[in-house]
């Protein structure tokens, strides 16, 4: 006897390589032998599929997962990179601003920057003890070349009293190599991107303005689907390089038909390369804003004349320089308040460099839901900071504060920093003085005991308020 196989019934037996059962030791017949071999086939192929089916359902599993994150599709590679690349167009028209004046509203902002193109929303966060919004706010756009402009020409601009910062959100980091690859995409391309362009304006009278730069290849304002009339944008591409950067620096901020233009460089390709082209029939992902700002190009309209202009104004009129740090448009304030409202903010000189603060656009997301927007994949830096409101009035600042909150919480661990700040709620004489007390704990795991510990504790009659402060503003000095 060689081997024994047991399988739930008859034992068999194998000797001199012959079957025969336990039973009576009766070789089996080739018929029978044969049943045996495609049993044991069936059970092998069943044993594989149920392996392959468990894979299976994991990879899906891991797909799923990995698209609710936003970090791929669970169809095809193909579609899961058209996905990434609208996704990264909807963080390039994203744009972080900070230090608002308390006073200013959304409408301010908007008016301030709607010449750089449609704003498609104004994401401002509130105080729930001050009822006053936290001094930032995004703004998006329906279109990357539009937040482009703003972030380029907006930075440092006084607005309300105050220089505000303008800068790219937190999570651009995260598509900022397809962010790369758009803009190698787009340098293939020689187009300009032209904002505030009047509504009497069609897109022959564009092209006839800005064709004195080089022959131009295409120009079209993009249009509302229904009512035909543009939105006061469009894109200008020439057949050379150098014509669309003279267009670029001689047109922008040139006032034509009593609007300045905003000019600058395309960062994407057209809109026809935006998302790979499919294979094999599978269907491709496609942004709804992107598809009816198509629509729009497909359908553009004809629009009324253009404004009279002298005979051999344009080379005067590109040459002509705007004084620097002119304001037009601007709304009066009501008495013992700056001059806050403005349609278009005039700068004749280039504009500094940007500052990177994109690190300051960190929040968390119950304040996105508390104003009823999506959340987005945020960065997952932790904060050591925490912010004390209510502890003393601006007369209770004095030498032995700063001493008295190190000792205080120093009992939670390692005290870093104190910054005791006085915010002044008003330009006009006797405002009303905030102070908030901010405290650097060595890790975010203090700063959270602190608060919880101090959190509505009363001290010296007053109810404290423990906060944790977003890291980025308070490295920033954004307090």
């Amino acid at each position: 006897m060689a081997v024994t196989v047991s399988s739930g019934g008859p034992a068999l037996i194998m000797e001199n390589g012959q079957s025969t059962t336990k039973l009576g030791l009766l070789p089996l017949t080739p018929h029978q032998q044969e049943a045996l071999q495609k049993a044991k086939k069936y059970c092998m192929e069943q044993s594989i599929n149920s392996v392959l089916i468990k894979q299976t359902q994991q990879l899906s599993s891991l797909q799923m997962v990995s698209l609710s994150m936003g970090l791929g599709d669970a169809l095809s590679p193909l579609q899961s990179v058209a996905a990434q690349r609208q996704r990264a167009l909807a963080i390039m028209c994203r744009v972080y601003v900070g230090s608002i004046y308390y006073e200013l509203g959304e409408d301010t902002i908007r008016q301030a920057f709607a010449p750089f193109g449609p704003i498609k929303s104004i994401d401002m966060s509130w105080d729930s003890v001050t009822m006053k919004h936290k001094g930032f706010a995004f703004v998006e756009y329906e279109m990357p070349e539009g937040a482009q402009l703003a972030l380029e020409q907006m930075n440092s601009i006084v607005l309300g009293g105050r220089n505000i910062k303008v800068g790219r959100p937190s999570n651009i980091g995260q598509a900022q190599p397809i962010i790369d690859q758009l803009a190698v995409e787009a340098r293939a391309f020689n187009r300009i991107y032209v904002a505030s362009v009047h509504p009497d304006l069609s897109d022959d009278d564009i092209k006839s303005v800005f064709e004195a730069f080089g022959k131009i290849k295409s120009c079209m304002l993009v249009r509302e689907p229904i009512s035909g009339w543009h939105k006061g944008f469009g894109f200008v591409e020439y057949e050379k390089a150098q014509s669309a950067l003279d267009a670029v620096s001689s047109m922008n901020l040139f006032d034509l038909g009593g609007q300045y233009l905003r000019v600058g460089k395309a960062v994407t390709p057209p809109l026809t390369l935006l998302t790979p082209p499919t294979t094999g029939g599978l269907p491709t992902a496609k942004n709804t804003d992107q598809e009816s700002v198509g629509m729009s190009v497909l359908t553009a309209l004809a629009g009324p004349v253009l404004l009279s202009q002298p005979p051999g104004g344009l080379p005067q009129a590109v040459m002509a320089a705007q004084a620097p740090g002119v304001i037009t448009g601007v709304t009066p304030a009501p008495p013992g308040l700056p001059q806050v409202g403005f349609v278009n903010a005039v700068l004749a000189l280039p504009p500094p460099p940007v500052a990177s603060v994109g690190s300051e656009a960190l929040r968390k997301e119950e304040e996105q839901q508390q104003r009823g927007g999506a959340t987005e994949p945020l960065s997952e830096q932790e904060s050591t900071v925490m912010v004390l409101r209510n502890m003393v009035g601006p007369h209770g600042v004095d030498d032995d504060l700063e001493a008295e909150v190190t000792e205080e919480c120093g009992k939670f661990g390692r005290v870093k920093r104190v910054v005791i700040y006085r915010e002044r709620q008003g330009e006009e004489d006797g405002a009303d003085i905030i102070v908030k007390i901010f405290v650097e704990f060595s890790e975010a795991a203090e700063m959270n005991r602190a608060v919880r510990a101090l959190n509505r504790r009363w001290f010296g009659g007053r109810k404290v308020i423990a906060e944790e402060y977003e890291q980025d503003h308070f490295d920033h000095r954004d307090l």
